[in-house]
């Protein structure tokens, strides 16, 4: 005599093939999330490159170091996310300069 599990215990084929639906979407988000980060953190960054004593001010500077930081801080974080644990390649892909990664995770009053 053969016995057989039911119907709702045998595994799906679409988990025996890779992704299921879900996993797949999951990963698009995150991905398509990180996107929006490394956007972010390029936006920045060209706006403190961009910044010249002659015409903007030294709070100025600072309020874009910030800016820097918190977008480059929200993109390790998602890199994280995705499983991307090494942020090194991002640093030199980007130029993020060492300044704004000492003020990364800093709490400001």
């Amino acid at each position: 005599m053969d016995v057989r599990p039911p119907q709702s215990f045998r595994q799906s084929q679409q988990g025996a093939n890779g992704f299921s639906f879900l996993e797949y979407e999951l990963i698009s988000v995150r991905a398509d999330a990180l996107g929006r980060h490394g956007l972010k953190v390029e936006t920045a960054l060209a706006a403190l490159k961009a910044w010249t004593p002659e015409r903007q001010s030294a709070e100025e500077r600072e309020r874009l170091l910030n800016e820097a930081s918190d977008a480059v801080w929200a993109f390790f974080v998602q890199r994280e996310v995705c499983g991307l644990r090494n942020n090194r390649d991002a640093i030199e892909r980007y130029g993020i300069p060492n300044e704004v990664l000492a003020r990364l995770g800093a709490v400001r009053k």
